[in-house]
């Protein structure tokens, strides 16, 4: 593959390692490109490196949240939070937690 520039969300094949991997982050300051594979791992490429690489591009994986350990229920399920029913008045109650802080 000639040099191109990655694209965050594109998806690529090592051709030397056999891996499939998806951009996930660019780093222009650093000159680091993030990628995640699909077992979930996260490396790292330096920007120089990147042209060496044997990649080919590559179609997004059926299961492409794999990584994400996303089940079918998780990727659709409201995020409607949890209230417990209880006839407790002390259930309603918050607390005064600052979280970070601890008092001496």
């Amino acid at each position: 593959m000639g040099f191109r520039y990655p694209e965050i969300g594109a998806w690529y094949r090592d051709n030397e390692q056999q891996q499939l991997f998806e951009v996930v982050a660019i780093d222009d300051d650093l000159g680091a490109i993030e990628v995640q594979y699909l077992d979930g791992a996260i490396d790292e490429f330096d920007v120089e490196s990147w042209p060496q690489l044997t990649l080919s591009p590559a179609a997004p994986p059926e299961d492409s949240d794999a990584g994400y350990e996303l089940s079918q229920e998780d990727r659709w399920s409201d995020d409607a939070p949890y209230l417990p029913v209880s006839d407790n008045p002390l259930t309603t109650i918050e607390p005064d937690l600052f979280g970070g802080f601890d008092d001496f």
